[in-house]
């Protein structure tokens, strides 16, 4: 294996290792996978600062409503940025658990998002995260009420 290859895997692996925690409702763990300082954006723009917050966020959710759910990426691009650094850019989404039958996100639920990883080390980890819910202004009723206008 390349040392491309390597580096492509072992931020494959941290990805799916972060998909795992979720679905396991292990907040400590999910937090684990990101550095000390790291910045985690969540879909509704609040902010958690580090492992502890991000753990102490993801805890309720856990044990609340995301109880049994699972992240499901449907598309998934990795670049890397230098040797240590890579962005990685999903549109994903939550499978409620009540949705067990489902193998893709409701249309809903997909967001886009961007995980930014870093090698530190030995070890690989998310250095800071955004997600937005996806939501074309195009294919809202005013997004084609616009553009329908910008047509004439």
């Amino acid at each position: 294996m390349t040392e491309v290859d390597t580096r492509e895997r072992a931020v494959a692996v941290l990805i799916e290792r972060l998909r795992d925690a979720w679905a396991a409702g292990d907040a400590a763990a999910y937090a684990a996978l990101h550095t000390d300082d790291a910045r985690y954006i969540a879909f509704d723009g609040s902010v958690m600062r580090g492992r502890a917050e991000i753990e102490a966020g993801h805890a309720p959710l856990f044990g609340g409503i995301m109880r049994g759910s699972r992240l499901v990426a449907v598309e998934q691009e990795t670049r890397f940025i230098d040797e240590r650094t890579a962005l990685v850019v999903q549109r994903a989404g939550i499978i409620m658990r009540w949705q067990r039958a489902r193998t893709t996100p409701s249309r809903k639920r997909l967001s886009t998002n961007a995980t930014l990883v870093q090698r530190r080390g030995d070890e690989w980890a998310v250095v800071a995260f955004q997600n937005t819910r996806y939501r074309p202004f195009a294919e809202t009723m005013m997004g084609r009420v616009v553009t329908h206008r910008a047509r004439r």
